[in-house]
């Protein structure tokens, strides 16, 4: 059977009475839409964040782009953030009519290089978009001083970071406005698709859930005060993530677990054979959504590993300014070293907080394997 790097049966098999019952709460509830599941699931992860306000939303792209429309990001307003991302991140901005610019990420720990922000900054940046990667934060605090300092808003992209801390500081906590994805494969994952975005602000709630349906205002329905989207969090997924969340921190400890046997198992091959570990930047309380590690010759030890059986995901192969999607924004091979440098170098190795040791012990032993015949 082929391992790969991420698989929710397992999880399945100990939580289904739970989340079968969470199913059927929903179906004898008389309201499948927009009902008590969703405001007690948004209710309680605004209250896990210490965040005053969280609009429950359809998925994690949307959550962006509405939180943008809600900060007042149109179009023609530029979004600094980063290429070495997923490319939902990009087309979220661009759904929302405003222009991404890229600056590059260090090269440790693959986040925003902060230090190379505020040259980006003109006359048309309006927001700043830190992608809280891999399971890690952004450092905040110069992105906050640049922002009070150009007058610019902050929307934290918080998919990969549910339950990360910055400095004792959640994720998601830290900006104007903060967006999730619930995406399956997330650390908070649901049974499908969801997002949510949380916010301090009441005026930009109250945007957002104006947004979600269709830009209608609570005080006249079916009267759009402003076109916006059909964006709405199920009421199955929010039940379904109601009971998950109680059980976040018990994930966020697996995945914890699963890397300290990684770096257990391979750490005395880091820098010897080429192979390069996370690493996790001073602050920061890593989740590991993925476990992301380098080498240079890293195609060569995807393929050796398929004779394992071992299939290996790459986040991201493509950076997004490379892409023809995004060839209108007049980026060329080059402009992003960094980014482009490790696109040609990282891979994942499986993380999910039901890993069988069996398994994790297979892709060591793979892995060593095959770093000792390149």
């Amino acid at each position: 059977m082929t391992t790969r790097v991420w698989d929710y049966l397992p999880e399945y098999g100990q939580e289904k009475a739970d989340l079968l019952d969470a199913v059927t709460t929903v179906f004898e509830s008389g309201r499948l839409v927009l009902g008590e599941s969703v405001r007690n699931f948004e209710a309680e992860f605004a209250d896990h964040h210490g965040v005053a306000y969280c609009t429950g939303v359809d998925n994690g792209t949307n959550a962006i782009t509405l939180a943008l429309r809600a900060l007042g990001v149109g179009p023609g307003d530029e979004v600094i953030t980063v290429s070495n991302t997923a490319a939902p991140t990009m087309v979220a901005i661009v759904a929302a009519g405003a222009v991404p610019v890229f600056v590059d990420v260090r090269e440790d720990d693959f986040l925003m290089d902060t230090g190379q922000v505020e040259a980006a900054v003109t006359a048309r940046t309006r927001a700043l978009l830190p992608v809280h990667l891999y399971g890690q934060c952004v450092d905040m605090a110069p992105l906050r001083r640049l922002a009070d300092r150009h007058g610019l808003v902050v929307l934290e992209d918080c998919a990969q970071a549910h339950g990360a801390r910055h400095h004792g500081r959640l994720a998601g906590s830290m900006g104007d406005a903060a967006a999730f994805s619930f995406y399956p494969t997330k650390v908070l994952g649901a049974y499908g698709d969801g997002g949510a975005v949380l916010t301090g602000d009441g005026g930009v709630d109250r945007a957002l859930r104006q947004l979600r349906y269709y830009g209608m205002a609570d005080d006249a329905y079916y009267v759009v005060r402003t076109p916006g989207h059909n964006s709405r969090l199920d009421e199955v997924q929010a039940e379904i993530l109601r009971r998950k969340l109680r059980r976040l921190e018990g994930y966020i400890a697996g995945r914890r677990a699963v890397a300290r046997r990684y770096a257990e198992g391979l750490g005395d091959l880091a820098g010897t054979e080429g192979l390069v570990l996370p690493s996790t930047a001073e602050g920061n309380e890593h989740v590991y959504y993925l476990y992301v590690v380098r080498h240079p010759r890293r195609d060569d030890i995807l393929e050796r590993l398929r004779a394992y059986d071992i299939a290996l995901n790459v986040s991201y192969r493509w950076p997004v300014h490379t892409m023809s999607g995004f060839a209108h924004l007049g980026y060329t091979r080059g402009a992003l070293p960094v980014t482009e440098r490790l696109a040609e170098e990282i891979f994942s190795l499986p993380m999910y907080p039901s890993l069988p040791r069996s398994l994790q012990d297979k892709v060591i032993r793979a892995l060593r394997d095959v770093l000792a015949t390149l």
